[in-house]
């Protein structure tokens, strides 16, 4: 994922996650905010409930794939993942099509607006 599609900022983090849209599933809670630019940004976030470091650092390549896989980046929104313990507790291609429906659930709300 280039630099230019990801949210890394601590301000931007907050931002979205104090705009209060998100959309929640067994592994992850997704919070989304409209953008004004062409393309979407995602963050990652993976607490320490998790696993140790190598396991965090592990679920994130992982992610990063996943979200790789699925999104275009020609979205009109910000995206912020927060990954759930329950994630480690599914394979990875469970976890890849909870994501899927996670955007299905995110572009549908876009487009009722």
């Amino acid at each position: 994922m280039k630099k230019e599609f990801r949210v890394l900022k601590n301000y931007e983090f907050s931002s979205i996650i104090q705009n209060r849209q998100f959309v929640k599933s067994s592994s992850f809670v997704c919070y989304f905010q409209k953008r004004k630019l062409d393309h979407a940004r995602v963050g990652i976030s993976v607490g320490k409930k998790l696993g140790n470091a190598v396991c965090r650092n592990k679920v994130k390549r992982q992610l990063r794939s996943i979200v790789d896989d699925i999104f275009t980046f020609e979205e009109g929104y910000d995206l912020i993942i927060i990954v759930r313990p329950a994630y480690a507790n599914k394979s990875f291609e469970e976890n890849k099509n909870e994501m899927k429906e996670n955007q299905n659930r995110i572009n549908k709300r876009f487009l009722k607006k």
